[in-house]
């Protein structure tokens, strides 16, 4: 896949996600706060901003970093799974 495309597709989700987030802060079906979260992982790959704040977020809740960092781990695991060249040929 052109690294382009994969850009585009990071960017999308990602907003997603904090756009989701932000309206679960006001809707009560929906928890806010995770998708910020989120959206604030997929983002750091591509913002300075979005990095740092994610930065200051590890710092000020460990907890919630070590369940974040698990949570990137197997995603990083299913997209390479998704993404990796076919091998059957």
């Amino acid at each position: 896949m052109n690294d382009a495309i994969k850009r585009v597709l990071v960017l999308i989700v990602g907003w997603g996600f904090i756009v989701v987030g932000m309206i679960g802060l006001f809707l009560p079906v929906l928890q806010g706060v995770l998708f910020l979260v989120i959206g604030l992982l997929i983002l750091s790959s591509e913002y300075v901003w979005a990095h740092r704040l994610l930065g200051k977020l590890r710092q000020r809740f460990p907890a919630v970093s070590r369940a974040a960092d698990l949570a990137a781990a197997k995603v990083s695991v299913r997209l390479r799974r998704l993404f990796r060249p076919d091998d059957s040929d």
